[in-house]
């Protein structure tokens, strides 16, 4: 039975800043961050989104009524639950319109959240082939004004369907994992900005990745060639370069000039967005699949969480998948953004809602939004 996933839709936030100016206002030479980093823009939300309401939206953009009806499983990864108990799955419930007869819960682990739940999804598919799953990756990055990792900030969420007979992404069954304790990023409970050391999460990231190409090239006999493309997660662009430069000299330079062309095809929406956390390999698939991308080509994939855990696991893009994707409809939704000053993204950065907050519609121009928080209790609403 073939698995996979079968629609894949995006949110992001319609703020975004320009990263230049970010440079410019921080007294850093622009190429630091353009180049040095690799981003663009950085997608800015308003206080009356996280990550609920922009999973809502993802998921939104791809369900229908058949789809609903078909679900048995909802899985949301992110690492910027609203909530200590109540799930970010639960809120999503009613904002979905979802049918009460399926299992709906969150995983947390860093980035490798959503990854989490793409391997469970594809297991209770091929114990229940004629159900679906919903996976949502959704996140907020933050680590502060003026802070080191302040340019790798960012928002959005990827929604995907997982079902047999995807028309999208065969996930080929194929993957190895590891596990280690490592105080590379961390996010305490009475924070709701990140803790980093910046230089030895690379050299953790880069070393998963080594370690597992190796696993992953033994227990499947396996080599570069066998692969078109290799998609990472991509906190911020040149992240993932540092895993793919490792390949460097010890594979064919035709290879390696076409691993490093699909690259950059990945990373083209992750410029304009920024970091999102549990959706940035996902973020990244979808840019490929939007820029670049051919039927049947076999890709690899590494997911990795700091904390830390990572994956390297191999699909097949599926026959037909550009009729399956609105590609005209992502780029309208990037290019039509809205930028905002530094000092307009300073003062949203700092507004905090709290208990008894009413949000005024009128100034909401998405779908679902928060509404108000109530006995110290988190209400959504969407637009009709």
């Amino acid at each position: 039975m073939d698995i996979g996933i079968d629609k894949i839709g995006f949110y992001v936030p319609k703020d975004y800043i320009d990263i230049v100016e970010l440079a410019k206002r921080r007294d850093v030479d622009p190429n630091k961050f353009t180049i040095g980093i690799g981003q663009d823009k950085q997608a800015v939300p308003l206080p009356h989104q996280d990550a609920v309401t922009m999973g809502a939206s993802s998921a939104d953009s791809i369900l229908t009524d058949e789809d609903k009806k078909d679900l048995g499983m909802l899985i949301v990864g992110t690492e910027s639950s609203v909530d200590e108990s109540k799930s970010t799955a639960a809120f999503l419930m009613d904002l979905l319109d979802l049918p009460e007869d399926i299992r709906a819960y969150e995983i947390k682990q860093a980035c490798y959240g959503a990854t989490a739940g793409l391997q469970t999804a594809y297991d209770f598919v091929s114990l229940n082939p004629d159900k679906k799953v919903l996976v949502i990756a959704t996140d907020i990055a933050r680590y502060g004004i003026k802070t080191p990792g302040e340019v790798t900030q960012g928002a959005g969420s990827v929604a995907m369907l997982i079902s047999q007979n995807p028309r999208v992404l065969k996930l080929n069954h194929e993957s190895v994992y590891m596990t280690k304790n490592v105080g590379d990023f961390w996010r305490p409970t009475f924070s709701k900005t990140a803790f980093a050391r910046g230089k030895f999460s690379n050299e953790i990231y880069v070393e998963f990745f080594q370690t597992l190409w190796a696993k992953f090239q033994k227990k499947y006999d396996a080599t570069a060639d066998d692969f078109s493309t290799m998609l990472f997660h991509i906190p911020y662009t040149k992240m993932g370069t540092k895993a793919l430069r490792t390949l460097e000299g010890k594979v064919s330079d035709e290879k390696y000039a076409e691993l490093t062309e699909h690259y950059q095809n990945s990373i083209k929406f992750s410029r304009d967005v920024g970091n999102l956390y549990t959706g940035s390999l996902y973020l990244g698939l979808l840019s490929y699949l939007v820029n670049g991308a051919k039927a049947n080509e076999n890709v690899l994939m590494f997911s990795y969480g700091s904390g830390a855990v990572g994956e390297l696991f191999s699909a097949k893009i599926q026959p037909g998948f550009e009729q399956v994707i609105d590609k005209q409809a992502l780029i309208d939704m990037l290019n039509n953004r809205q930028k905002i000053t530094i000092d307009d993204y300073e003062k949203i950065y700092q507004i905090e809602y709290k208990n008894d907050t009413i949000v005024d519609p009128s100034t909401v121009s998405d779908k679902f939004y928060l509404s108000e928080i109530k006995e110290n209790e988190r209400i959504y609403k969407k637009m009709k």
